[in-house]
């Protein structure tokens, strides 16, 4: 067998693995790594200015790609700055391999002051992620590594953390690099398929609810084709978005759309990959008829939100492609395609009522971008707005944060997207309350030549503050001013195209403009304090 240090194996089995590029920074602990993936060659390497941000990318990645998104960082406190970014990619069930450097395994447990030290840093991990672990001699770093693929490639993604103590990088052993171990996806049970099919053939109204793991499993053909079959409208969360084409007849909207009437009147649901839980603090209201067929790969979510009528723990492409084979041809489903369409009408109506200021800026946005084309809205009013009326098209193609609600995400996450797909236009949404948390960035976009497009709309404030302080606490505003940069020279003085608009209305051609740069732009679009959907949309 040959001998390999713990920095080449780990290198050397990644690349087996098929990674294409690793997130992070420099550093001591980790040094003998970044040098393995030098002298490897097969394996891109990109320097971030945050760690927060290097494992934001890793998550953009992932996300857009379905393969593992890699981030190398120091311990103590380069591991903790990136949780707010592996707490988003637990959240949103996103593959993202967390690589730890650790102090000297001599030193572990002793207290000693080391530099980065941080007692049981394993212990903090294990609630951001779906596994946690870390090798005490270099023979461990291949089983360990291996263990860690397999949980990423196995049931529910959701973010693995290693550690690899400092003095284990250049200690050699005979070892050999390691590939996942996998496992066949998890079949439905003849009795549960049964089950579901003598519920589904009886249903009257039955509804397709799609949400992130139906996406994830790029199922969007199965769902379309199962909803023609049963003749049931199909509603999605923002992360199963894409699962139908928005302008098919059976396309029933958002489920975002709290008061979504397909939603409401349908007397069976079929929940594929969903949590079944409203946005936000909304409470699902379902009626005591309604029934219920609930499909997840995580156990812990068959009823964990609301009340179900049949849980089925399996994957969602098999125990989807089982309810077909057993599901005829005729359907007792009495849905009119013009009463969808209908409803589909007067919810669009209603948000360009309600809303048309920022409605214009979602037809602006989507009238220049392609069905292909990448948009990751941040946690701000427009991306609030996306959320609900963007049209989806193709899954994979709109990223958010899931419930984390992690404010200065879509910035670095848009940049690991357009890495993972360099052919592909990426554009993040950002307001001027989140972008500064990475606006840094800038400097790596250019550097790396990565030219994603920054639709930064500014107000001067924490907006979603600001209306909260105005209709829950009478106008007494504190903490929600904030006094902004020009950015148009901060774009350009990292190398980057910076261009400030004078209304919303010059965005559709300034967006357009930009996809022929062939450089990283920000356009900054200034708009006047405005309201949330659920606070617009709610006191109708």
């Amino acid at each position: 067998m040959p001998r390999f240090s713990g920095a080449e194996v780990l290198v050397a089995s990644l690349a087996k693995e098929g990674v294409e590029v690793i997130f992070g920074i420099p550093g001591v602990q980790i040094m003998d790594a970044v040098d393995a993936i030098y002298r490897d060659k097969s394996i891109r390497w990109i320097s971030t200015r945050h760690e927060q941000t290097a494992a934001y990318m890793a998550y953009g990645y992932a996300r857009t790609t379905g393969k593992i998104g890699v981030a190398m960082v120091l311990p103590g406190p380069g591991a903790l700055n990136t949780a707010a970014a592996i707490g988003t990619a637990y959240t949103a069930s996103t593959p993202v391999l967390l690589i730890s450097g650790q102090i000297e395994s001599y030193h572990l447990g002793f207290h000693r002051g080391v530099l980065h030290e941080l007692d049981e840093q394993t212990d903090i991990f294990r609630h951001l992620t779906k596994w946690s672990g870390r090798a005490m001699k270099v023979e461990d770093i291949p089983t360990l590594l291996q263990e860690a693929l397999a949980r990423l490639k196995s049931d529910r993604p959701r973010p693995v953390e290693i550690e690899v103590p400092y003095d284990l990088w250049a200690d050699k052993a005979e070892m050999s690099p390691v590939a996942a171990r996998t496992g066949l996806p998890k079949q439905p049970t003849p009795e549960e398929i049964r089950r579901a099919v003598e519920m589904m053939k009886s249903a009257k109204r039955p509804l397709i609810l799609a949400g992130g793991g139906a996406a994830k499993a790029g199922i969007s053909a199965e769902i379309t084709q199962a909803a023609e079959r049963l003749n049931a409208p199909v509603v999605m969360t923002t992360e199963g978005q894409g699962s139908i084409h928005c302008e098919h007849p059976l396309c029933a909207g958002n489920f975002t759309l709290w008061l979504n009437p397909v939603f409401k009147e349908a007397d069976l649901i079929l929940v594929l990959g969903s949590r079944l839980r409203a946005s936000g603090n909304t409470r699902l209201e379902l009626k005591p008829d309604q029934k219920v067929i609930q499909i997840d790969h995580d156990p812990d979510e068959l009823g964990r939100n609301h009340r179900i009528d049949l849980g089925i723990k399996a994957d969602v492409r098999a125990a989807l492609d089982a309810l077909m084979r057993e599901t005829g041809s005729s359907s007792a489903s009495r849905w009119q395609s013009e009463e969808i369409s209908r409803i589909r009408k007067d919810l669009r109506n209603r948000l360009e009522k309600t809303a048309p200021l920022q409605m214009s800026v979602v037809r602006s946005i989507r009238s220049v971008l392609t069905d292909d084309d990448i948009v990751v809205p941040d946690i701000t009013n427009i991306g609030y707005w996306c959320d609900i009326a963007y049209p989806v098209n193709r899954s994979g193609t709109y990223i958010d944060s899931s419930y984390f609600g992690t404010l200065g995400f879509a910035f670095p996450t848009a940049l690991g997207a357009k890495i993972g797909n360099p052919g592909r236009n990426v554009v993040a949404i950002c307001g001027d309350g989140g972008f500064p948390y990475a606006g840094m960035e800038l400097a790596t976009a250019v550097q790396e030549k990565i030219n994603v497009i920054t639709l930064l709309f500014s107000d001067n404030a924490y907006g979603t503050v600001t209306s909260i302080q105005r209709r829950q606490f009478g106008g007494r505003f504190i903490g929600n001013k904030l006094h902004n940069p020009d950015y148009v020279k901060f774009a350009e003085s990292f190398g980057a195209v910076g261009i400030r608009l004078s209304g919303h209305e010059e965005l559709g051609d300034a967006l357009r403009s930009a996809l022929g740069a062939n450089r990283p732009v920000l356009i900054e679009t200034p708009v006047p304090l405005l309201d949330t959907p659920w606070d617009a949309l709610m006191e109708q």
